[in-house]
């Protein structure tokens, strides 16, 4: 606690001690003298660690204020930290959570999405929020306790009886906003509330964009529901790849002003098009029930050779077929369609849950 609270450290530099002396403990054991045991430690490192006991009161003062609130502390090295989040490198010294879900359960996904929900983005949170509790019943569903998409995707959850984790920008001796504190507390014994923020922290806007960076990491994979062209899902999107995360959003139309970010995203190659919680869980391999995996991977199959696909559908699908995925001028070459003809078909046959567009400009057939 008192580490993190160190303005003049780095995360960078908090995180390199700790992996090279092992823990918070050895670093204030060693801290007059640093140099000496760690010699690679530069003048800011050596500067902060003259200021250690100025910290250790308010360490001391939150540590009773988690247990008097049943709040668990969990530093890198605590085995029930979220694993997914401790590999990635920016990822807190210390969580603050308290619930009932196991953050590192089999299937973690985040759902982000803009504040100005629609009824279309309502509809999309109950829907696949209720069908992947029919596929995956254990999944864990992150978001961050906002209007609009967060707290709609917690709320469907809760009634599918699935557990939910909602990660705040706030110490946990608040809610935020308060017209949510409901639906937080039934979160309380249906999954948890999580931060890295101290009891205290005020409101603040650069707090929210932080948050992001542990909703992408802490998840296997992110599903955008409706977003604009600008705001806190697309940044959580950006994280989301750069952490090697895959990212999924639902389409909408084209003039909708909150279905613009989720097209752009597609359009971009920065997602996957998304459509409903089958493809999802067939992608990431995630249907419970095998038997019903299979069938579902059979139709499929099926649908590839399907009366209602063209002639020059089924070249795509043939020459797709031969490889895990392809880029579009090779499939042009392979096919002899010119490649503005095949984009055409390769978006009938992805609308027709035939193909899937990769990142990188590559499709492959569904699996």
């Amino acid at each position: 606690m008192a580490l993190s609270q160190m303005p003049s450290l780095s995360l960078t530099n908090l995180r390199l001690l700790i992996q090279e002396l092992g823990s918070a403990s050895a670093i204030y054991e060693n801290r007059k003298d640093l140099k000496q045991v760690l010699p690679s430690s530069n003048i800011k490192i050596l500067d902060g660690m003259g200021h250690f006991d100025t910290f250790l009161p308010r360490a001391e003062q939150e540590l009773e204020f988690c247990r008097k609130g049943r709040i668990r502390c969990l530093g890198l090295n605590d085995e029930d930290y979220p694993q997914r989040l401790r590999d990635c490198n920016d990822a807190p010294l210390l969580l603050y959570y308290r619930g009932t879900a196991n953050l590192n359960a089999k299937h973690v996904v985040s759902m982000v999405g803009t504040r100005q929900i629609t009824a279309y983005g309502k509809d999309l949170c109950r829907r696949f929020v209720r069908d992947l509790r029919q596929l995956c019943p254990d999944a864990l569903v992150v978001s961050g306790l906002a209007y609009g998409v967060d707290v709609n995707c917690h709320r469907a959850a809760l009634e599918e009886g699935m557990e939910t984790v909602g990660v705040l920008a706030h110490g946990l001796d608040q809610i935020y906003p308060r017209f949510h504190r409901d639906t937080a507390k039934q979160m309380l014994g249906q999954g948890g509330l999580l931060t890295e923020y101290m009891s205290g922290t005020p409101i603040d806007k650069r707090n929210f964009v932080q948050r992001n960076r542990i909703v992408a990491g802490m998840a296997d994979t992110v599903v955008v529901v409706e977003s604009a062209t600008k705001g806190g899902s697309l940044i959580t999107a950006d994280i989301a790849i750069s952490y090697d995360r895959q990212v999924w959003a639902f389409p909408g139309r084209a003039f909708d002003t909150y279905s613009a970010g989720c097209n752009k995203l597609i359009f971009g190659n920065k997602a996957t098009l998304l459509t409903g919680a089958e493809d999802f869980c067939l992608e990431m391999g995630w249907a419970d029930d095998v038997k019903h995996q299979k069938q579902l991977s059979e139709g499929i199959q099926q649908e590839l050779f399907a009366n209602d696909y063209t002639a020059e559908e089924q070249l795509v699908v043939q020459a797709l077929a031969k490889a895990d995925s392809k880029q579009i001028n090779v499939l042009a070459v392979e096919t002899n369609i010119p490649v503005g003809q095949l984009s055409s078909l390769l978006f009938s046959l992805e609308m027709k849950g035939a193909v899937q567009m990769l990142v990188g400009g590559k499709y492959r057939l569904r699996r």
